[in-house]
């Protein structure tokens, strides 16, 4: 974490500098008649958008939400370890750490085929493979999430802060005007219950939910189906002789039905799904009048021979399984070629059951994937055709989503033995759950060839960083200082590009390019730098070492990689980094990073590899960044 850059000053360094001519947020300060981006909804997703969008004071951002405050318990708790890399780039990554359940274990139960009344454990499996990811798989009540994403919000130089109380009634476009052609008719759901407001807005993102009056305003509908099965879910504070009661656990009864248990933050409190009645074709959950007590119930007949006293029922609630998916995330129809002005992200786009743990990673991870492109496009960056990738990209991903949900969903509805995936050996759930843990971890995500991810041409000089994946971190030592730490921990939710340029045997290589990079007028730094901005205002060169830090020498490395910024023109020390040399790992060996030739990984501001590229690509480099961003 950098700070001082801009002089000294006390306090959290997390509290940054407030911008000037921000909005008056006083308590009785009129809505603003026009936006940049208005954003429906204060959930995981709007949450997420306006935290990165904030850190662009000259982007008016506007939040609303139809409840009266901020979410206080309940709902979504699962944080994949994805969504964790995610949070690191938010700066919170290490609170969550601190404050979270760990998922280290899964335990597997069914019947005991001596006395299949009862249940006995049939397994483990470690939850998180090794070195899939540096971050761990945790548990965290989603109110604290939502806050954590409002303390970035409210500490930006934007100072955004929601307004509540107002809900989006209705979205009209106009497709001939060129400046703030969305107007957005907003309702008062609070003391001035029906007061209707219209803003105008440039883009509008809707994060509001399954029932999403963005997604009705621009003719999206959700298509699927239900699995008509009835299940509950409540956080409790219980004491129980059930030995697995803080690991996560899979439990299959023989009649009873199925339980998840997934054990929360804090050491005493557990949140348990348990799988209720099954419903007909025509019936919906809310007719059976489930309550709290009939989840009890039926957990401690699944859990024979063991029994659970519940003390307190924090939160609890019933829902259905259902798998519905919008044909798109953007107001444009198919066929129609023009650019996007309205977005859905979230459940406003895709549904599915709760057990897999994606529907909150999922959701943030979708406007994670949108809040870099729309802060490119309003401050000039590109042109806003890059607006068309976010619902091709994400469209993809929530599909898969749905599939893998969907199969997984109908093993942990149906007895042992009886569902159609049941195989010899392993039993199902089991075997499918090992299976998933790419999918579940949230590191499947692929993303296909497009100008946005070059052809994989020279992939083989970083075998282990695959374009349209992620980037992989793996240990690095900073060279001015012996700092440990993770590569990727270096990328912050600012909407830069980053250039890891990893050198190879011929250390001079480095220095040409770096030479290049700030020199030359083909280098996409130099083109697309603006008069006044810091070297790595757009585009963030690092450079990574074989040999270990005590036989390289500072003062040696091009000034590219040892810029002066700032209001002072201090100097930047934290350019450069080698291998490990304490046994946490060689990032060459543990990533694929050809030792000879050493290679560039240009990451996307969303943390996704875009290319692959040599230390000499010079032209293609250009022309990557050339097809993206706008001078």
């Amino acid at each position: 974490m950098q700070f001082y850059m801009d002089g000294f000053r006390g306090g959290d360094p997390d509290i940054k500098n407030a911008a000037p001519n921000r909005r008056d947020r006083g308590a009785f300060a009129p809505l603003p008649e026009k936006v940049d981006v208005l954003i429906s909804g204060c959930g995981p997703a709007g949450l997420c958008l306006a935290a990165q969008l904030a850190q662009f004071p000259e982007i008016d951002t506007m939040i609303v939400e139809r409840k009266p405050g901020p979410l206080e318990k309940g709902q979504a708790d699962g944080i994949n370890t994805r969504t964790m890399e995610m949070f690191q780039a938010f700066g919170f990554g290490e609170k969550v750490k601190r404050e979270s359940y760990w998922v280290n274990q899964t335990a597997f139960w069914s019947p005991d085929p001596a006395n299949p009344a009862h249940i006995r454990r049939i397994g483990r499996v470690q939850d998180v493979p090794d070195d899939s990811s540096e971050m761990p798989h945790t548990l965290i009540n989603q109110a604290r999430v939502h806050e954590l994403f409002l303390d970035v919000m409210k500490n930006s130089p934007s100072k955004l802060e929601p307004d509540y109380s107002w809900s989006v009634k209705d979205v009209i476009i106009d497709h001939d005007a060129t400046e703030y052609p969305v107007t957005v008719v907003l309702e008062n759901t609070g003391i001035n219950a029906g007061e209707l407001k219209t803003v105008r807005a440039n883009y509008v993102v809707g994060c509001d939910g399954a029932r999403s009056n963005v997604r009705t305003a621009i003719g999206g509908k959700l298509h699927g189906d239900a699995a008509h099965q009835a299940w509950g879910v409540m956080d409790i504070l219980a004491n129980t002789d059930f030995p697995d009661i803080r690991q996560k656990c899979l439990v299959t009864s023989s009649k009873e039905g199925n339980i998840l248990i997934l054990p929360r933050e804090g050491g005493y409190l557990f949140r348990m799904y348990v799988e209720l009645d099954k419903l007909n074709a025509d019936e919906r959950v809310s007719s059976k009048n489930f309550t709290a007590d009939h989840m009890i119930a039926a957990a401690n007949r699944i859990m024979a021979p063991y029994t659970i006293d519940v003390k307190q029922v924090v939160w609890w609630s019933i829902y259905e399984i259902g798998h519905r998916l919008t044909d798109r995330f953007d107001d444009v129809p198919q066929g129609v070629d023009r650019n996007p002005r309205v977005f859905t992200a979230g459940d406003a786009c895709h549904t599915h059951s709760p057990k897999a743990g994606q529907g909150m990673n999922v959701s943030m991870q979708d406007t994670f994937n949108l809040g870099w492109k729309l802060a490119h496009v309003l401050t000039g960056r590109a042109d806003a055709r890059l607006l068309r990738s976010y619902s091709s990209e994400r469209w993809v991903e929530a599909n898969r989503l749905i599939d893998t949900d969907h199969q997984w969903a109908r093993i942990m509805s149906a007895p042992p033995g009886q569902s159609e995936l049941d195989g010899a050996g392993m039993p199902r759930f089991q075997k499918q759950f090992i299976e998933n843990l790419e999918f579940t971890g949230g590191l499947a995500v692929k993303y296909d060839q497009s100008y946005l991810f070059a052809a994989p041409i020279h992939q083989a000089l970083a075998t282990g960083q695959e374009i349209g994946r992620r980037f992989h971190s793996a240990p690095v030592v900073r060279l001015a200082d012996a700092m440990q730490m993770q590569l990727g921990h270096l990328a912050e939710a600012d909407g830069r590009w980053r250039i890891y340029a990893f050198a190879g045997a011929d250390a001079g290589a480095i220095h040409r390019l770096a030479d290049w990079l700030e020199c030359d007028p083909t280098s996409p730094v130099v083109k697309y730098t603006r008069a006044g901005e810091d070297i790595d205002a757009i585009i963030d060169v690092r450079a990574i070492f074989q040999q270990t830090f005590d036989v390289l020498d500072y003062a040696s490395m091009p000034s590219l990689l040892k810029p002066k910024k700032g209001k002072f023109g201090l100097q930047d020390y934290e350019k450069v980094f080698c291998v490990d040399h304490k046994g946490f790992g060689d990032f060459y060996d543990m990533r694929g990073i050809d030792r000879t030739h050493g290679c560039m990984i240009i990451v996307r501001p969303d943390q996704y590899v875009a290319n692959v590229l040599p230390l000499d690509g010079f032209a293609d480099l250009s022309t990557f960044f050339d097809g993206i961003l706008s001078a």
